[in-house]
């Protein structure tokens, strides 16, 4: 039983973490210095896609899992539990091209704005 809630915990914080990567750079203009914590968080998400890395939370989970008596899975976190979610059924390489595109597109503006406004308040003062 403890198991299985480690398992589900591990899940939470792996979402948490997925959302803090996509939408952080909101905090980021609030406060700059999340920019501290967001930045490598981007950086350790982007070197796990591009090298095809596992995340270490996922065979964490799985181990919890099976430890529970569950039944693990195949493939990682986000194949099992983000993409069916994500990219439903029919979704065109192009499309997803784009969404990833406007991802980044997103970010950089919003780093940009925060950019500009941290500018400004230097400048204040």
């Amino acid at each position: 039983m403890l198991d299985r809630f480690a398992a589900d915990v591990v899940v939470a914080l792996h979402l948490g973490f997925i959302a803090f990567v996509i939408a952080g750079g909101a905090l980021v203009l609030c406060r700059p210095r999340w920019a501290l914590v967001h930045l490598p968080a981007v950086a350790w998400v982007a070197w796990l896609e591009l090298t095809g890395a596992t995340c270490p939370l996922t065979p964490l989970e799985n181990l919890l899992r099976r430890r529970a008596g569950e039944r693990g899975f195949e493939g990682g976190f986000i194949e099992h539990y983000l993409l069916p979610v994500i990219y439903p059924p029919g979704l065109t390489p192009g499309v997803q091209t784009l969404l990833g595109i406007a991802v980044v597109a997103l970010n950089l503006a919003v780093y940009a704005l925060a950019w500009r406004r941290h500018g400004r308040r230097r400048d204040v003062r």
